[in-house]
């Protein structure tokens, strides 16, 4: 029996799906091997939805399709946080919601879905500061609201990730150590992720500096890498619609095997806090982009999630850390041989 330390592999099923129908997403899960999988964008016959935009007839629809394929959901990939801090034009095309309204509206919506396809784990994000301006000078409102969606969280039984990503407060690794530790609340945990770091302009030696900040309150990880044929260049507005360049973990700039050869060590102490909260365990969420990527999602298509996977396969086994995929026995079991 192995001793290493293991991971849950999962992933945004949209980016395996030509057309985003959730017969497409499960079944090319399925079929890699994955029995967890993050939703975000879903088709179940009445077009391609934000999972925010279901309905309940569609989230039983998920439910009975996803028992069908012998899938469960690790974390609901909202897009809470991605809105204007400020009521400012700034040239963006960012929308703006008063805060309470977006508190007792979208925040409590995604809790209502994440019991609903019953996952502990909200993905969200650190809010649009004004273009051109400092996220150091906003971290007070920052931290303030924060502190109150993770409250909601907390009430409801979940925990909120917040991902690093360019053009948010929360940007660096650095930053959202400090916002977590000024929120200093058990619901609201870290979503390191090398690709969003690398495309700002960051080099490997950077990335892993600001995972390191990250690490103490980090709750998963997302997987992505980049590598730019260009020399590095840091970026203080990144277009995302622009970024061409996304590669399997194995292949990119962010020197994944560094990383995650330190988290290894990480993994066990980190288990048993998520095991405290309900979670089934550390999840490592695909998110390759390796067809595009955008500001509110990505694609990969079926052959290049399968890639993906394997190229962090290949990066787990070289670091010595087992992982959680189907076997012959799962296979058996969902049919009740």
């Amino acid at each position: 029996m192995s001793s290493n330390p293991q991971v849950i592999l999962s992933g945004f099923a949209d980016e395996a799906a030509n057309q985003k129908t959730a017969e497409q997403q499960f079944s090319a899960f399925a079929a890699i091997g994955l029995q967890y999988y993050s939703i975000r964008f879903i088709d179940v016959g009445n077009g391609v939805k934000n999972v925010m935009k279901l309905t309940k007839s569609e989230i039983n629809k998920v439910r009975h399709l996803q028992h069908e394929y012998g899938l469960n959901v690790s974390s609901i990939g909202s897009p809470i946080g991605k809105v204007k801090l400020l009521d400012v034009k700034d040239g963006s095309k960012n929308t703006y919601v008063p805060f309470k309204k977006y508190l007792s509206r979208d925040v409590k919506k995604v809790c209502d879905i994440a019991h609903a396809l019953e996952t502990k784990l909200i993905r969200g994000f650190s809010f649009y500061h004004p273009r051109n301006s400092d996220p150091y000078d906003h971290l007070p409102q920052v931290i303030d609201q924060l502190g109150q969606i993770a409250e909601t969280c907390h009430r409801n039984d979940l925990t909120f990730g917040l991902e690093i990503e360019a053009n948010l407060v929360g940007q660096t690794g650095e930053i959202l150590a400090e916002i977590h530790r000024k929120v200093n609340h058990t619901a609201l945990v870290l979503i390191f992720d090398a690709g969003n770091i690398i495309t700002q302009g960051y080099d490997a030696g950077e990335v892993f500096q600001q995972y390191l900040a990250m690490k103490p309150g980090m709750g998963w990880m997302h997987i992505k890498d980049y590598r730019d044929p260009k020399p590095t260049q840091r970026k203080k507005h990144v277009d995302e619609e622009a970024l061409r360049h996304f590669v399997p973990a194995d292949l990119g700039d962010s020197a994944h095997e560094a990383i995650l050869r330190d988290f290894r060590d990480h993994i066990p102490k980190l288990e048993r806090k998520l095991k405290r909260r309900g979670i089934p365990g550390v999840f490592l969420d695909l998110e390759p982009h390796v067809k595009g990527g955008g500001q509110f999602g990505g694609f990969s298509g079926p052959d290049g999630m399968g890639v993906a996977l394997r190229g962090l396969c290949k990066v787990l086994d070289y670091t010595a850390v087992d992982y959680h995929i189907r076997d012959f026995q799962d296979v058996r079991d969902a049919r009740g041989f």
